[in-house]
């Protein structure tokens, strides 16, 4: 081998290893500047959200999960990307976005938190006992999710406040129903309606007038001891009740007359007491 042929070899193996290095030096200089982008999309999305744009927010929150996925920051801002969502009552997107954060987040330390937006999400677009079932009926299943995986966590405590409320919400609805076939004398599913809420719905508001109720519709219809039973029911827990006093004079024509009476004999009595003191 001529001493010019080592000199071409060593010189080509030199400028192999230098474009080597240069190129290695170029990916991690690649490497910084792609996180350096990550962190200034992260930043514009808070700015953005202070400024109460959640749109362009998520937007910035998403660029910034796909520029480092493999960062730490990812599914924070993916996270994040909802709350923008939601704090402006994009409840819709913070659905989309909950639900893929959930999905692709399976070990995240905040899936509690996660989950308990999406309950929020779902809870905040009911609107009225008569529609939004869909909503009430997912709020329900994630508020009961919360419960029982994070029972330890303030989500559960809030969530088992919610639960009371969606109990009367969904006897609200059963008692909507209930009035709707009363009107159409519709007796029977009338009836079970009612029913449902007292067997349902125990602890809600509506079980005092869903007695009453059932006292009324059985004695409609000459079912007269299925009515007092319910009268009974009705009169064991609510006695003080205005709804008992309703079912009390259905059960009692002459319950007007008596009353009448009785108030007629106090009047004569306070009177007559009033004309011994002036004897």
């Amino acid at each position: 081998m001529s001493f010019v042929y080592k000199i071409f070899i060593f010189f080509l193996f030199f400028s192999f290893l230098s474009c080597a290095k240069q190129e290695e030096k170029i990916t991690i200089v690649e490497e910084k500047s792609l996180e350096m982008q990550m962190i200034e999309a992260y930043n514009a999305g808070l700015d953005e959200l202070d400024k109460n744009d959640a749109i362009y927010a998520a937007r910035k929150f998403n660029e910034a999960e796909l520029l480092y996925p493999q960062s730490v920051w990812a599914p924070r801002a993916a996270l994040m990307a909802a709350y923008a969502y939601f704090s402006q009552l994009y409840y819709s997107d913070a659905i989309i976005e909950l639900e893929k954060f959930l999905d692709k987040y399976k070990n995240h330390p905040r899936r509690d938190y996660a989950f308990y937006l999406l309950a929020l999400s779902h809870y905040n677009q009911i609107v009225d006992e008569t529609r939004d079932l869909n909503e009430i009926l997912k709020a329900k299943e994630y508020f009961n999710y919360i419960i029982k995986n994070y029972p330890n966590t303030e989500f559960a405590i809030d969530s088992e406040f919610k639960l009371e409320l969606i109990q009367e919400i969904l006897a609200s609805k059963e008692m909507y129903l209930a009035r709707y076939y009363v009107d159409r004398e519709k007796w029977i599913p009338a009836i079970n309606r009612f029913k449902t809420v007292i067997n349902d719905y125990e602890t809600s508001i509506y079980v005092e007038e869903a007695l009453h109720r059932l006292v009324e519709l059985h004695y409609k219809l000459g079912l007269i001891d299925e009515s007092k039973k319910y009268a009974a029911l009705l009169g064991y827990n609510y006695q003080s009740s205005d709804w008992y006093e309703e079912s009390y004079k259905i059960l009692n024509k002459n319950y007007v007359k008596i009353s009448k009476k009785q108030n007629k004999e106090n009047e004569e009595s306070i009177l007559q007491k009033f004309k011994d003191l002036l004897k």
